[in-house]
Formats: structure tokens, sequence, C-alpha cells
């Protein structure tokens, strides 16, 4: 366990670094001069601009810089926002809770809602499981800021059961952790329910069932943990999708976040700060895969002896 602990730090550390050098390339492949690029559309003074060079080391040699670079990132250093005045790290810090709310509550959704579909419509009637899958089919065809002025129209503007925008609590929450959830939970049941089926024919399923086992049964604590390996692993994948899908969410409903930060970043051409956020999306990234992967020991004690 712990090798695989550390072989998995490993190739988590060569991600982000190669997360740091994209981002330094991209600031240098830049048109125009790269003090220019991370001062954006702001205006400053001839004195902040020599220091913007003189902090980055702009007149000095590439190799350098990017060492330099490379050891600010280290210290948790990522700039400053010459537009809204304040260190990117303090900056992201600010909005980081917000996006964590909307990311854990949609993931919470998706797997309680995929496993309960999944376990209602393995093995059932055809018109269950055609249903099931229409429906399936709809929520991850439809965009995800669609699905979310959807939710808007209905919910909040016609019946005004939930608050329109920037809305607090639970009642603000709910309607964007809904539409970030949907694309989620469609490809969760489909892959749960396909692996369950599969599952369910298993000679194991068949002693449960002589033993005298209902339905339910077997499926809950046989049949169950054998679907959560790959429902684990394609968690760790769809962490892109919700991080993806917030920029739209937290426009439409108004709600502070790394969405909208990036948004704002990306208008204003405000480039440390886009920089410091695809560092910290890509550290976000690796953590949650590196959690995958214990879970995988957790869920599943054979792979703790295995190679």
């Amino acid at each position: 366990m712990t090798r695989l602990v550390l072989r998995r730090l490993g190739t988590s550390l060569l991600v982000l670094w190669g997360a740091v050098t994209v981002s330094f390339t991209a600031l240098h492949l830049t048109p125009g001069d790269v003090a220019d690029a991370l001062i954006g559309n702001s205006t400053v003074t001839p004195e902040v601009r020599a220091r913007i060079i003189a902090d980055y080391g702009l007149d000095r040699p590439l190799p350098v810089q990017y060492v330099s670079y490379l050891g600010r990132v280290l210290r948790g250093d990522l700039g400053q926002s010459y537009q809204l005045h304040e260190s990117v790290a303090s900056a992201i810090g600010a909005q980081l809770g917000a996006s964590a709310q909307l990311v854990a509550g949609a993931l919470a959704v998706a797997v309680v809602v995929s496993t309960t579909l999944a376990l209602l419509t393995a093995r059932r009637a055809r018109w269950i499981r055609g249903l099931s899958s229409g429906l399936e089919l709809i929520g991850v065809s439809i965009p995800t800021f669609w699905t979310a002025i959807l939710l808007l129209t209905v919910f909040s503007f016609q019946l005004g059961w939930f608050p329109a925008a920037g809305g607090e609590g639970l009642s603000g929450l709910a309607l964007p952790v809904i539409a970030v959830a949907i694309p989620v939970t469609t490809l969760l049941t489909q892959m749960m329910r396909e692996n369950l089926e599969t599952v369910l024919d298993e000679p194991f399923v068949l002693t449960a069932r002589s033993r005298g086992m209902s339905d339910p049964g077997v499926r809950l604590r046989h049949a169950l943990r054998h679907v959560l390996v790959p429902a684990v692993t394609l968690l760790g994948w769809v962490v892109g999708l919700l991080l993806g899908g917030m920029v739209a969410v937290e426009q439409i409903f108004s709600r502070q976040g790394i969405g909208q930060l990036t948004l704002a970043a990306v208008i204003g051409k405000d480039l440390p700060v886009v920089m410091g956020v695809v560092l910290v999306t890509a550290l976000v990234y690796v953590t949650v895969n590196i959690l995958v992967d214990l879970l995988y020991l957790v869920i599943d004690p054979r792979l703790r002896g295995a190679r």
C-alpha cells in the first residue's frame, strides 16, 4: 500500500510539473510583451511595470525565469492580479469554498441517485429499463447551461420555490447542484446498471439466491460492491466535467466561485489569475484521483495484496 501511494504521488508530481510548465510556456507565447500580458487591461505606472519585470525576472534568460517561476509556485506564490489588486492565491482562496460546496453537493446527489436508479432498474422489465435509458439519454445530451436555464425558469421564475440569483444556504444551492449533477448522474447510472446486470449473472449471486437471500439483499450486499470500483474510477474522471460545468452554472445563477473568477479573468485578460486557476484545478484533479486509488483498497480488500 505504501508503494502504491508513493508511486501515485510520483506520477501526480509529474502531472503538476506539466501544468506548471504549460502555464509558463503559455505566458511566454502570448503575443506582445510578457509584462503587458501580466498587466492585462490594467493601467500601471512605470514604477509598477519595472517592479513586475523585476519580480518575474523578465530581464533574465528564459531558463532562469522558468526556475524562478517554478520556485514561486512551490512556495505557493501564484503571482499578483493587477486588476483585482491582490495576490492570485488570495483571490482563488476567497472563491474556492463556494465552488467546493457546489462540486461536493453535485457529487453527493449524483452518487445517491445513480446508485438507487441502477439498483432499481437492473434486470427489470423492458419498459422500466427503456424509460430509464431514455431519460439518461436526454440528461447526457442537454448542455449544462441549458439545463440550468430550464431549472431557473421553471422553479424560480414560474413557481418561485428557489431564489433566482445569488441565494444563500440550501435553497440557493439546490438548483445549481442539480444542474451540475444531471450529466454526471446519467453517466454513472448507465455504467452502474450495465455492470450490475453482468454481476447478477455471476455464480456467487446464484449461490446467494439458493441460500434464500432476497433480491434486494443480493443486490445490496453482494452485487453492489463489485460495481463500485468502476463507478469510483468514473467519478475520478468526471471531476473534470464538474469543474468545467461550474463556469456556466455560476454565471447563470449569479453565484460566487472559481467559475465566475475564471470568466472575469478571461474577459479582462487577467493572465495571472487564469494561470493560477489552471494550476489549482490540476492540483484538485490530482488529489481526487489519489483519493480514488485509496478508495479502491477500501471497497475491494483483495486489491491490497495485488501488484
